[in-house]
C-alpha cells in the first residue's frame, strides 16, 4: 500500500528511530517497503537496511534528488517521504490508512503533511522558535514528512534534482495539502 523513502547521512540513530516508529505500521499491513537513500558514505546504514529488513540506495547529491531516486525505486501506488529521526505519533497507522483510503474515494488529489510537535526532551533553542514562526507563516517545512499518491508526486514533477525539497510543498498549495492529527517529532 504505501512505500517509505527516507534520505539519511549515515547516522544509525537517527535512522533507527524512524524504522522503530514504522514497525506497527509494517504489521497492520499500511507499509509494503522501506528504502534508505543514505547520502553519509559509510556501510552502517547498509547494515541497518540488511538488519531491518529494508532496501537500500547509496547516493551523492542534494536531499531532494536522494528522495527522488529513492521515490524511483519504489512499487507502492502511495509514498511517505520522512527524514531520518522523525518519529511519528502511535495513531499515524489508523489516520493515514483513513486518508488514503478517503483520497482514493474522492479522486481528488490530495497529499498529507503530519503535525511538528517539538521533541518534549529537546532545549529550547532559537532555532525551534524561528523555525516555529517560519511554519506559521510559510507553512510546513519538509521535516514534517509528505504522504502522497505517486501518480500525483508524478503529475507535480516529483522532487527536482536541482532545488530544495520544500518546491515540491510550494506547488502542492494549501489548496491540495492536509495538516494529519498525527504527530512527528525529530530527535
Amino acid at each position: 500500500m504505501l512505500s517509505v523513502i527516507i534520505p539519511t547521512e549515515g547516522i544509525e540513530r537517527t535512522a533507527v528511530a524512524t524504522l522503530a516508529a514504522l514497525v506497527p505500521g509494517a504489521a497492520a499491513g499500511v507499509v509494503s517497503e522501506v528504502t534508505l537513500v543514505d547520502r553519509g558514505g559509510t556501510d552502517v546504514i547498509e547494515r541497518v537496511a540488511d538488519v531491518a529488513g529494508c532496501h537500500f540506495l547509496a547516493f551523492e547529491g542534494s536531499r531532494a534528488a536522494a528522495l527522488a531516486a529513492g521515490a524511483r525505486q519504489t512499487r507502492s501506488p502511495w509514498l511517505m517521504f520522512l527524514h531520518a529521526g522523525a518519529v511519528l505519533d502511535a495513531g499515524w497507522i489508523d489516520e493515514t490508512a483513513q486518508f488514503i483510503q478517503r483520497v482514493s474515494d474522492s479522486g481528488r488529489p490530495r497529499a498529507g503533511i503530519f503535525r511538528y510537535a517539538r521533541s518534549p526532551y529537546a532545549e529550547p533553542s532559537w532555532r525551534d522558535a524561528l523555525d516555529g514562526l517560519v511554519r506559521a507563516i510559510r507553512g510546513p517545512l519538509a521535516d514534517q514528512g509528505l504522504l502522497i499518491a505517486r501518480d500525483h508526486y508524478d503529475r507535480l514533477g516529483g522532487y527536482d534534482v536541482r532545488r530544495s525539497e520544500a518546491k515540491l510543498l510550494r506547488q502542492l498549495g494549501r489548496s491540495s495539502r492536509t495538516q494529519l492529527r498525527s504527530r512527528i517529532v525529530l530527535v
